[in-house]
């Protein structure tokens, strides 16, 4: 890895290199939506044997029950335990954030509430590249189904035997042999197979994340997903274990970005040994080689008030404190999910604590957080107003309704006054 100063100017190119626009990626993904859109099942059918080389038909397109059963019965017992030891951890956290409806008077005769209720259809898109991504799969369809979700649809080009045996212990029934653009396109909008969806969720390549962007105007989705990212703020710690984490979150793609950022010249040179050391144990083949080459550095801060600038300002999705100062947490306020303290490795989050790893990257995190119960339900107000309660607003509403020029405002309450 790459020791670098952390400049002013360092610091703009390295934020600028997240929001280059895929215009490539959504001229593809448009024509095969578009493709979906006009021809159904059969495009479906057609780019999936193009992109994927599978012979997709109505008969195969979906998992059977019994293929669901077997592969719970073929995964190792440590797998399926470890399958439900993360499900319980993911549910405990998803009750926990789930919104809550409610009702109080604001003043005598207006009573005013909030009512919640689940969305009823998602679709949960889950990667199948290399290896499905059973976490995902518990990531997005656990807070569905705390949240009162009635439908989950899954999709999935190669769902692998962890997947289908994680999809048997949730309950989920409906899954789909697709995955691509086109697979979301099927979703955003329904095929004679498919049903169409109010909201996608799931990350994906750059031709699923174009996708999903061309048909938000259509279908909600959960966030535009870009390249793993890693930031790490650290003024001293175990070098091997800052290596570690860095590999770990640089292994997921070759545009992944891992980063530290140090005001230690010594902590510095011994991230960048460890490093070095911990590479040559992985596969040659392994990502992280190339995105710690090209993306990967470790930036050293005149201060530690440029530190906390650059972080706040990158606002990363995962953030990681391994020194645990509590000072430096409440100063770093812009972070999709946040590592405290040295045994705190992104690894646990991304599979077990309970904490969802489908979290906002390219700087998303400055606006809102991971995915959680809040983006599977509605949150819908209620308003009830007493004839005591009319008289009361009646003369607040006439003089707002003046004010914006708004006649048929004010005589809609006038007209209950008579």
């Amino acid at each position: 890895m790459r020791i670098l100063a952390l400049t002013p100017k360092l610091g703009e190119t390295i934020l600028a290199a997240r929001h280059r626009p895929d215009a490539a990626a959504e001229s593809v993904a448009g024509r095969i939506i578009n493709d979906v859109r006009r021809r159904g099942d059969a495009a479906l059918f057609a780019w999936t044997r193009r992109l994927d080389a599978i012979r997709l038909t109505r008969k195969n397109l979906w998992v059977s029950a019994g293929q669901r059963r077997g592969a719970r019965r073929q995964v190792p017992k440590e797998l399926g335990a470890a399958l439900e030891h993360a499900a319980r951890n993911i549910r405990r956290v998803a009750e926990e954030q789930r919104p809550r409806s409610w009702s109080i008077a604001v003043e005598p005769g207006v009573r005013v509430g909030q009512r919640i209720t689940a969305i009823d259809t998602i679709g949960c898109y889950i990667p199948g590249g290399r290896f499905s991504l059973v976490s995902t799969l518990l990531m997005t369809a656990i807070p569905a189904q705390v949240a009162g979700v009635r439908r989950i649809v899954v999709a999935c080009p190669r769902p692998n035997a962890a997947l289908l045996a994680a999809a048997d212990i949730l309950g989920l029934r409906e899954i789909a042999h697709a995955g691509g653009a086109q697979a979301i396109a099927a979703l955003a909008y329904g095929t004679r197979s498919i049903p169409r969806v109010e909201k996608i969720l799931g990350p994906g390549n750059r031709f699923v994340t174009a996708a999903k962007r061309l048909v938000s105007a259509d279908c909600a989705i959960d966030l535009l997903a870009g390249p793993t990212e890693l930031l790490i703020v650290a003024k001293d710690g175990n070098a091997s274990y800052i290596a570690a984490d860095l590999l770990a979150q640089a292994e997921h793609d070759p545009d992944a970005i891992a980063l530290l950022v140090t005001t230690s010249r010594k902590l510095a040179a011994a991230v960048q040994a460890a490093v070095a050391e911990q590479l040559r144990n992985l596969p040659d083949g392994n990502p992280a080689r190339r995105s710690l080459a090209e993306n990967g550095a470790i930036l050293i801060a005149a201060g530690a008030a440029a530190a906390v600038k650059f972080a706040n300002r990158f606002a990363p999705e995962h953030l990681s404190i391994p020194g645990g100062e509590a000072e430096l947490l409440e100063k770093l306020d812009a972070a999709g999910s946040v590592f405290i303290g040295p045994w705190s490795a992104q690894s646990i989050g991304d599979y077990a604590s309970g904490t969802n790893h489908v979290l906002p990257t390219s700087g998303g995190a400055r606006t809102r957080g991971g995915l959680s119960t809040w983006d599977f339900v509605r949150c819908t107000s209620v308003q009830q107003v007493t004839a005591s309660g009319l008289r009361s607003l009646g003369p607040v509403v006439a003089a707002l309704a003046d004010a914006e020029g708004l006649i048929a405002h004010r005589r809609a309450v006038e007209v209950r006054e008579q």
